[in-house]
Parts: structure tokens; sequence; C-alpha cells
């Protein structure tokens, strides 16, 4: 292998880096997992015997594809013994394209959540066909089932995902929502909080067992959750400093205490009011901010 050849295939891949990423992020939730698995491509890539291959696009989305899938399998054993609620890792968006997603709304954390419930195949079928555009053919040539299959799948994931959301609020409606919680939630106002917050409203904290504080469990409905949000408050608020950040396409509270990110909050609503509250506390997910 020539360094010509090697230069030309580390070019190629380079290209292409941003979508393989945007690809395994989505399907995987996770920074450091979609890493890995564009990793393990351009290894393999390095490695591939490149002569035959007509499309270098389409062989390295379908070999990162497949790599997601098989580590989906592996993730969801290692979370069946994470402490607490799992969320997906957040991914700061304020200073360029949502981690190579052409749609910015199926980056969003509310999205990622709901895509969990999706087998391996559906959620690459979703994927690829929602934020990425790809045609059928493509997607059943990547996944190797026919055509019909393909579309099957992802519509099957469509109609999951928009089962499990209720219509979203605009960008600046969630600004306004997040913003009017956050003055409720550190001056500790129950009937401030109350009136935001939808009546099934669901609070999620995670923090992996490494937070003091951090609920094991869904808070689930309007009273309860302003109620522990308020109990919380002098002990969460104190001595932390509060600054805006964009998270997976939509505005966040990014809280920190003696200069480090301690926690992201930030929202799902719709015109009920703030329907979920998601609080990521594990320190190894807010590696980014």
């Amino acid at each position: 292998m020539t360094d010509g050849t090697l230069d030309e295939a580390a070019s190629v891949f380079a290209g292409l880096r941003p979508r393989l990423f945007g690809i395994a992020y989505q399907m995987l939730g996770g920074v450091a997992e979609a890493e890995d698995v564009v990793q393990e491509t351009w290894v393999k890539w390095q490695t591939t015997d490149r002569e035959p291959v007509r499309d270098p696009a389409a062989f390295l989305v379908t070999m990162t594809t497949r790599l997601a899938i098989n580590v989906i399998q592996s993730a969801r054993r290692r979370r069946e013994k994470y402490v607490g609620p799992w969320l997906p890792e957040p991914i700061d968006t304020g200073g360029g394209p949502e981690a190579g997603a052409e749609q910015a709304a199926d980056v969003e954390l509310a999205v990622l959540m709901l895509l969990e419930r999706l087998s391996p195949p559906e959620r690459a079928a979703y994927v690829l066909r929602e934020s990425f555009d790809y045609p059928y053919a493509d997607i059943a040539a990547i996944l190797q089932v026919t055509e019909a299959n393909a579309r099957q799948l992802a519509s099957r994931g469509r109609r999951r995902v928009a089962a499990g959301r209720r219509n979203p609020v605009s960008r600046a409606a969630h600004r306004r929502l997040l913003e009017t919680f956050l003055a409720a939630a550190r001056t500790g106002d129950l009937d401030a909080l109350e009136s935001l917050l939808a009546e099934d409203a669901v609070s999620y904290s995670d923090g992996n067992g490494a937070v003091r504080g951090a609920s094991r469990i869904p808070i689930i409905g309007r009273e309860r959750v302003a109620k522990v949000v308020v109990a919380y408050a002098p002990r969460f608020w104190t001595g932390t400093t509060v600054s805006w950040v964009e998270a997976n396409g939509r505005p966040a509270i990014l809280v920190s205490r003696d200069g480090a990110a301690y926690a992201l909050i930030t929202i799902t609503a719709s015109d009920d009011g703030i329907d979920q509250l998601l609080w990521v506390l594990n320190p190894d997910k807010l590696r980014g901010y």
C-alpha cells in the first residue's frame, strides 16, 4: 500500500466523518460509543482492499451502521446495570451542524430517548431515512433486507417515535419555558413550577449513582415533580453559576460548580406545558462542556 493510496483513503474518510459520527451517535446516544464505532470503521477502511470499492461513501456508511447495530446489543446489557434513569449524552450543537444530521429535530434528546425503544434494524432505518434521507433501496442494501422490508422498518420506527412524542413547541417557546422554569426552580416557587408542568410531567435524573441527590427513579406527576424540585433547590443551586448552551439543537441550562460542569438541564414541552425535565448529572456525560 503506497502512502498516496492511504492519503487518498484518509481524505475520503475525513470528508465523510461527520456523517458517520452522526449516524453512530443517533443510533447509540453516546459520544464515546459513537467515536469508537467511527474509529473502528477507520481502522477497517485502512486495511480493506479498496480497489473494488466503487462507492466509498456507501461502503463506509454501511460499515458504520452495521458496527453500530452490533454495539447496541452490548450497550443494552451495560444499561441494565446503570444506576437510575439513563439519558442520551448531550452534544453541544451551538457551534455548527448537529452531529452530522441534516434534520436538527432528529438529534433532540427526546427523539434519541424514543429511539432506545426501537429494535436495532428499526433504529438504523429510521436514522438513515429521517435524518439523512437515504433511499429505501440503499437502506435495504445496508441492512441486507428487501426494499419492502426497509420501508416497513423505517415506517414502524417513524410510527413508534411519533406515538411517543407530543407536538413540540417552537424553539422560542422552549427557551421561554426553560427560562421561567429556571427562575421558579432557583427560588423554590412551587405554584410557578406547577403552572409550567403538564399534569403527567416526568423528571429524569441521570447520575449513574455518582451524584448525590440524583433520583434513581423517574419522578412522575405535576405535583410530585414540583415538590421535589423545590425540596432540592437549596442544596442544588447554592454555589452554582448558570449559563445558556445549545444541546442537541435545543436551548439548555448548563449549571457549573467550582468552575466545572455539574449539570445540564433541558426539557421537552408541548401545548400542555413541560412534559419532561431532563437532568444530565453523570460527570462522564458532561465532558463536552
